[in-house]
């Protein structure tokens, strides 16, 4: 039987799909607590929240909110805006990589599309000195997008790293196939509702995969972001490295703007290094219902700002 917990992290998920939720967080969500996880709706207001996290010693990612398009114009469109985006970063000269979806550049209409636009960003991003990670996304898009990171390894685009879900029951395959290309990894637990034909149902089964996933990321090559906001697996990870003696430039922490900052500097203070992903635009609802969804508490914090309106 589903825990409460599950039950609740599937309700919040459908309801990211729902008209009249999606309206009214649209009009109301930024001010009840969308604007905790989200760095702004503009390019500015993200380039403030990074100068101040690297001030205090945080390396950043950059996000700009977005999925799925449909036309190779609206691709072409995500390009252009993502080019404005890290000659921005570029320009600023922050302590900031890019991470993005492969959706936006026109993966679901062709994987030859998505790859081109991602080389032509991937071009402009070394020229400046930047790195690049392609988020992964459900399930569907797990090996169009895999099959596209090695081909640009292949190319020779060593500024650029992935995501594997240690929610899904391939990711060990997975992983076990790119550790010989040295990849630049972050693993996650996932945050999309897929059937438990593909996924574990279960959060321990969850666990214990990022855990399995975790120590054989460590022992082989590449660099590795423990993306997690889990005591427990942070407190493994740092156990596991200084037991087999991993140097820390091998890995780093990453967590999300507004989960858990103190936990955050604590580890920075322990000599860590910890990157904060900010994210920013206007198309933020999935990825703020995503959130709540990964920590269902977060729902009580929603609903004390919705009181106190």
């Amino acid at each position: 039987m589903p825990s409460l917990n599950a039950m609740a992290r599937r309700a919040i998920l459908a309801a990211a799909h729902n008209r009249a939720t999606k309206a009214f967080m649209g009009r109301y969500g930024m001010r009840l607590g969308a604007s905790r996880f989200v760095a702004g709706e503009t390019l500015d207001q993200c380039v403030g929240v990074i100068r101040v996290l690297n001030q205090q010693g945080f390396k950043c990612n950059a996000t700009l909110l977005g999925e799925a398009v449909a036309s190779a114009a609206d691709a072409d469109r995500a390009v252009a805006e993502y080019q404005g985006l890290i000659k921005r970063l570029a320009t600023e000269h922050v302590n900031c990589n890019v991470a993005i979806k492969l959706t936006l550049l026109g993966l679901d209409l062709g994987e030859e599309l998505a790859e081109s636009n991602m080389v032509r960003l991937l071009e402009l991003s070394a020229e400046l000195g930047l790195t690049m990670r392609i988020d992964m996304e459900d399930s569907a898009h797990v090996e169009s997008t895999l099959k596209i990171y090695r081909n640009l390894l292949a190319r020779g685009c060593d500024n650029v790293g992935v995501v594997l879900q240690s929610c899904l029951r391939r990711s060990a395959a997975d992983l076990e196939s790119l550790l010989p290309l040295a990849p630049n990894l972050r693993l996650v637990k996932g945050a999309y509702l897929e059937g438990r034909e593909v996924a574990f149902p279960d959060k321990a089964e969850v666990d214990d995969n990022y855990v399995r996933l975790l120590e054989q990321a460590l022992s082989g090559a590449g660099y590795t972001a423990i993306a997690t906001h889990d005591d427990r697996m942070i407190h493994h990870a740092i156990t596991f490295a200084d037991q087999h003696q991993i140097p820390r430039d091998r890995f780093e922490f990453q967590m999300l703007y507004g989960i858990r900052p103190q936990l955050q500097r604590e580890l920075l203070r322990k000599g860590f290094t910890v990157l904060v992903a900010t994210c920013y635009g206007t198309h933020w609802y999935p990825f703020f219902m995503r959130r709540l969804a990964e920590r269902p508490a977060n729902v009580l914090f929603l609903a004390r700002n919705l009181v106190r309106r």
